[in-house]
């Protein structure tokens, strides 16, 4: 192999005072080649965006790199002065940071940023960047970049903004490209769109890539070799056919086994137990031992030693690569009784609208209506969950929020248990929120920072006048924070101590507080770990057997879906387009967009049969919805008949109803 062009020796980067810092990486070696992508995977607060942070040196002011080096095609950036590391930084070497909304400048148009950084890493265009701002925005699949330059990232859909990030990142022609969670948040057929501009950025320009994710599916698309990190160290590396076919160390294991799909719905997830140990510390044996279901004597007194295999496979493990491969662990399976096949409705949702007036001029005239939600009918049954599945902006969230009231309706029936919803005000509206919790999307957004945990979890416990005396409270909330796996001390941190994965525990929680009957659960797993998801999953499936919960779980994540949902409504463009079972919609999907969005989503298992279906352009605005069928513009199957007219609800059997020309009934 040649030599690497980027190559990290003995990183070490602590944080804190220096009496007791936390070693966040921690003697870490690797090595990334020309064109190649390289994936580093592991749990949220393992190290992987320090690591990244490291590289490009923009550590926190409590961050310092202490050992180790860091090399460019042979320049070792740790040894640069801060102005030529400036250089660096956007010119050899582009960041992809996680959140692009938090990232971007809001108030400045988005080709104005990118042009700040072509004057800054690109001389030949330094005196005229439009031109190159325009040639960058087509690169990366921006639909009239003349026009969207003008644009202010709160304008632009979160697929685009991601785009907008990587084209800044590209301005400097970068060598090495580092990719920090560049699609968690986005919906399956936007992260389809970005990974494969990704890599055919990569096939043009020879760029490395470094891409720092959680999710195993894109690692098995786009990844040629593989680091899994645990607790500021490489604990395994791989190519990525090895890695996924033969995972050799425990931890790699068990994230594989905490996949969530259709073959183990019956089955509990497998679960890491406990959780990452404080980085606080020098470590005497293996960090993974405490957690680990093949720890040995050997494992809590002596360190691991790196083992080397053969094709470049290496192991921090004292089973080495002559230890067990990748059998299945045995799944805990469900104890509790199957859920009867008839339940009586609990929720009642029919012909549902939320439309946002559009206001204009000196009067602020009304000129026209956002229908966000145009015409929803669903039925939630008790204990069920029903998976709303969709792009982004196609309407998921406004149907969770108008079916808690938080958004009232423009019109349509919201009938809970025999009460219509939108006719309850005041005190009658607030007693029914006891039954009627919701799990946000941005968990820091939905806190308040300058609460304690504690009081977050136990304010709903307040407002309903629930739970007892304060002493009482308290060992609920110590109980609740247990259940969704945090420490009882967590109770009294601040939100922004946690990692984003604990954060969205903590929210749970909170919702789980008031023993509630309904929860929307808005993304509740987007921005977690498998192994985390995992015990969230686990979670939410027990407390629906114990106590009856329904659920109406937004999500772009199939493969939750295909584990906890009972029912899949698709959602696009303010209208549900396909609604049945599980299996109906799953395994034989009928409308041309639900096929689209199924193709595209990340598969551990490799499928070279499969074909993605990519859909072109983004969806159109619910300002100006196109007249028929709304996704006649973006289909692959649209004919003539498709613009005439919104097609009927055609229904197929007694679970399942498909809007469209193209599907005959049953």
């Amino acid at each position: 192999m040649t030599d690497a062009l980027l190559k990290i020796e003995n990183l070490k980067t602590w944080l804190g005072d220096a009496q007791s810092p936390v070693r966040a990486v921690d003697g870490i070696d690797l090595e990334i080649h020309e064109g190649e992508t390289f994936a580093l995977l592991g749990e949220s607060g393992c190290g992987k965006s320090m690591t990244a942070l490291s590289i490009m040196r923009l550590l926190p002011p409590a961050g310092r790199i202490v050992d180790g080096r860091v090399l460019l095609d042979g320049t070792n950036l740790l040894e640069l002065p801060e102005i030529a590391m400036r250089k660096e930084r956007g010119g050899r070497m582009g960041m992809i940071f996680q959140e692009p909304m938090t990232s971007l400048n809001p108030v400045m148009t988005v080709g104005e940023q990118i042009a700040e950084a072509v004057r800054i890493h690109d001389p030949q265009h330094a005196a005229s960047p439009n031109g190159r701002v325009v040639e960058l925005l087509k690169s990366v699949g921006i639909p009239d970049p003349e026009q969207r330059r003008s644009e202010y990232p709160h304008q632009l859909s979160g697929g685009m903004k991601q785009r907008i990030m990587i084209a800044i990142a590209l301005a400097g022609r970068p060598k090495v490209l580092i990719a920090d969670e560049p699609t968690t948040a986005l919906d399956v057929t936007i992260q389809a769109q970005v990974l494969s501009l990704l890599k055919a950025l990569q096939r043009e320009t020879g760029m490395a890539i470094l891409l720092i994710t959680h999710d195993l599916g894109v690692v098995s698309e786009v990844a040629d070799r593989v680091a899994v990190m645990y607790a500021g160290e490489i604990v395994e590396v791989a190519s990525c056919r090895q890695f996924f076919d033969t995972p050799r160390h425990p931890y790699s294991r068990k994230l594989f086994q905490s996949l969530p799909g259709r073959g183990n719905r019956t089955q509990r997830l497998a679960v890491i137990k406990g959780m990452v140990p404080p980085l606080n510390q020098a470590f005497q044996g293996c960090r993974f031992a405490d957690r680990c279901d093949e720890v040995m004597e050997c494992c809590r007194e002596q360190v691991p030693q790196w083992c080397e295999g053969g094709a470049g496979h290496g192991l921090r493990c004292h089973l080495g690569l002559e230890g067990p491969t990748a059998e299945p662990l045995a799944l805990e399976a469900q104890t509790e009784e199957q859920v009867a096949a008839e339940h009586k409705p609990l929720l009642q949702v029919d012909n549902l609208k939320v439309h946002f007036p559009i206001h204009k001029g000196l009067f602020k005239r009304v000129v026209g209506h956002v229908r966000a939600v145009d015409g929803v009918s669903m039925v939630i049954p008790a204990g069920r969950t029903l998976a709303l599945v969709g792009e982004s902006g196609c309407g998921k969230t406004t149907v969770g929020k108008a079916l808690l009231q938080l958004i009232r309706p423009t019109d349509g029936s919201v009938d809970f248990e025999g009460q219509e919803l939108t006719q309850l005000k005041g005190e009658a509206m607030r007693r029914r929120r006891r039954d009627l919790q919701i799990i946000f999307q941005d968990p820091m957004a939905s806190m308040n920072p300058r609460m304690l945990v504690g009081d977050i979890v136990e304010e709903g416990m307040l407002a309903q006048k629930i739970g007892g005396t304060p002493a009482e409270r308290r060992v609920r909330v110590t109980e609740l924070l247990h259940q969704v796996g945090l420490p009882a001390d967590a109770a009294s941190r601040y939100p922004h101590e946690f990692s984003g994965g604990q954060r969205q525990r903590i929210c749970v929680a909170r919702a789980l507080a008031v023993e509630p009957r309904l929860i929307v659960c808005d993304e509740p797993t987007s921005a977690l770990d498998v192994s985390v998801q995992a015990q969230i999953l686990n979670l939410l499936k027990e407390l629906q057997q114990q106590l009856g919960l329904s659920y109406l779980f937004i999500t772009h994540n199939i493969s939750v879906v295909a584990y906890l949902a009972h029912e899949v409504a698709v959602m696009y463009l303010g209208r549900i387009v396909e609604r049945g079972t599980v299996e109906e919609v799953l395994e034989t999907p009928r409308h041309p967009y639900t096929q689209a969005l199924l193709s595209a989503v990340p598969l551990v298992e490799r499928d070279s049969q499969r074909q993605v279906i990519h859909l072109e352009g983004d969806m159109p605005s619910p300002s100006n919805p196109p007249v028929g069928c709304h996704f006649h513009p973006r289909c692959p199957q649209a004919s003539e008949e498709c613009k005439r007219g919104y097609p009927q609800a055609v229904r197929l059997s007694e679970t399942r109803v498909v809007s469209c020309i193209k599907v005959s009934g049953a």
